[in-house]
């Protein structure tokens, strides 16, 4: 069973102008709003997969219902903890050609009976073999120390670790042994404080991680084969909005890993799915058809 867990989920909406002015009213040709978090993303990539996945997430108010509904009809089953008061934010997408804004609520408050809920869920889930995704940022009433008690709890019972998120959430992650982190080029940056990708592989191994893809956006993604870096270029296509692209490149990884392929071919299929995913308007998905035309391109 693969679970995603999506903390700090929101609606996506997208209003898509002419052109992005300053201190102009603009008016929108076309709007949309998907499920938005990166888990729930990760799960929408594995639908299309048609891969079965279940999408828990801490939710509130009449968004977090449109969340819930929005992702059961997608055949996506959830597992919600509900809390007491605040609604799940919305983040807002605005797009001109091929530029975006894009503004981040910061969410509600979440409760320490929230969070122990939370952790009492997923302890009740998890078994041997299963992957988790563990995705995005916290909200507000988490500490910092979210992710990292969160993998020590599913490695214990058995569970693999996909980890995808950043800054002080990512380092104290560490040390508790995500099976894989998925990093950009920045966000590696940062933490290691090497600007060379290929010395921030390094640092990692050094740290005991060598599960490590690094993305580098339209530059495809870099990783360690033993202790040789190996760069993978991705697809070409013509971009429309990239919001989602990287939860997409990690539902193909997640998908791939968990069928038992090699971290190269799930490198491959990640990077076909998030291509297709940037190439496509709003937070959307590829289809399995779509996906596995662009990997034969790929692979040719």
């Amino acid at each position: 069973m693969i679970y995603t867990l999506t903390l700090n989920p929101a609606i996506d909406r997208e209003y898509r102008v002419p052109e992005i002015g300053f201190n102009s009213v603009l008016r929108a040709s076309e709007t949309r709003s998907d499920p938005g978090g990166k888990g729930f993303n990760v799960s929408r990539m594995l639908a299309g997969l048609g891969q079965p996945s279940t999408a828990i997430a801490l939710a509130g108010g009449k968004a977090g219902e449109w969340l819930e509904q929005e992702l059961n009809s997608r055949n996506i089953a959830t597992r919600f903890v509900w809390l007491d008061q605040g609604e799940t934010r919305t983040n807002t997408t605005i797009v001109a050609g091929h530029d975006h804004i894009k503004v981040n609520e910061a969410g509600p408050q979440v409760s320490q009976k929230a969070a122990e809920e939370l952790f009492a869920l997923v302890e009740g889930l998890v078994k041997p073999g299963d992957w988790w995704v563990l995705a995005g940022s916290l909200p507000p009433g988490l500490p910092t120390s979210a992710y990292a008690g969160l993998i020590r709890l599913i490695k214990h019972e058995g569970g693999m670790v996909f980890l995808d998120t950043a800054g002080e959430s990512l380092k104290q992650a560490l040390s508790s042994g995500p099976d894989w982190i998925k990093p950009n080029d920045k966000e590696a940056a940062d933490l290691t404080g090497k600007s060379d990708p290929a010395e921030a592989l390094a640092w990692f191994k050094e740290s005991g991680l060598t599960n490590v893809a690094i993305s580098l956006g339209k530059d495809g993604v870099i990783f360690l084969d033993g202790d040789k870096p190996v760069h993978l270029m991705p697809p070409t296509i013509v971009e429309q909005n990239p919001i989602g692209a990287g939860d997409a490149f990690v539902g193909g990884m997640v998908y791939a890993l968990a069928s038992d392929q090699s971290p190269e071919d799930a490198l491959k299929l990640g990077l076909v799915c998030g291509a297709i995913a940037a190439s496509k308007p709003g937070t959307d998905f590829g289809t399995r058809d779509e996906i596995n035309a662009l990997l034969k391109e790929l692979d040719a």
